[in-house]
């Protein structure tokens, strides 16, 4: 595993954004993990996100593209975090578009901010967690009513690897559906395989009674 994704694992657990415990996702699944990106609360954090975004970007898809999409709500300092992040790395100027979620009829009207999408832009998307798709199914209409654009793929923090609406991933799910490359800085795999019975900051973030509940969780919503 890659430096930049143990950093991450640590950094997402510094900031309280990798939870473990009881909770529900939005489609009702009790899980013993919970990614919750809005933790993320300082200028300080958010550079730090944005550099492990532009790295797993870069790592993906390379930097031979336009624009990064970030979904409102959470996506808007997604966008702009990770797209800073890549111009301080790596010295590519890339522009961050977001959505409204209500078109605004005066000043700067419409219903995109940040920069306009325009025909032949290479688009990719930005997301914090994705675990049924229903979001890529509310943004990719936006993007595409913009222009003939190519929209690469989507970036997502955490890949959950857990079943979409069918016997798939949400991710593979979204691949197959719409035709994109899909990429997460980490898996829940690994995850798991860096902090397992693994000290950190004296004390053991999973321990095998929690290794169990993530297991019963991967038998029951897991990728067959």
């Amino acid at each position: 595993m890659e430096q930049y994704k143990k950093e991450f694992i640590e950094f997402m657990v510094d900031c309280n954004v990798l939870k473990f415990g009881d909770f529900v996702t939005k489609s009702g699944r009790k899980t013993p993990f919970f990614v919750n990106t809005g933790f993320y609360r300082t200028g300080a954090q958010l550079v730090k996100l944005g550099e492990y975004y532009a790295r797993a970007i870069k790592d993906k898809y390379g930097l031979d593209f336009d624009i990064l999409f970030g979904p409102a709500y959470k996506g808007i300092p997604l966008s702009v975090a990770a797209t800073m992040g890549i111009s301080s790395l790596f010295g590519a100027d890339i522009k961050y578009c977001s959505n409204r979620k209500e078109i605004k009829d005066h000043g700067d009207k419409g219903i995109l901010l940040g920069s306009p999408i325009e025909d032949g832009d290479k688009v990719i998307i930005i997301e914090d967690v994705t675990t049924a798709g229903t979001s890529i199914n509310e943004t990719l209409p936006i993007i595409r009513a913009q222009g003939n654009v190519d929209v690469l793929g989507l970036v997502v923090s955490v890949d959950r690897m857990e079943r979409g609406q069918g016997e798939k991933s949400a991710l593979d799910e979204i691949k197959e559906k719409y035709g994109i490359e899909t990429t997460a800085i980490v898996t829940m795999a690994e995850v798991v395989e860096h902090l397992y019975n693994k000290e950190y900051k004296g004390r053991i973030v999973i321990d095998d009674t929690l290794k169990k509940a993530i297991d019963g969780y991967y038998e029951q919503y897991g990728v067959k």
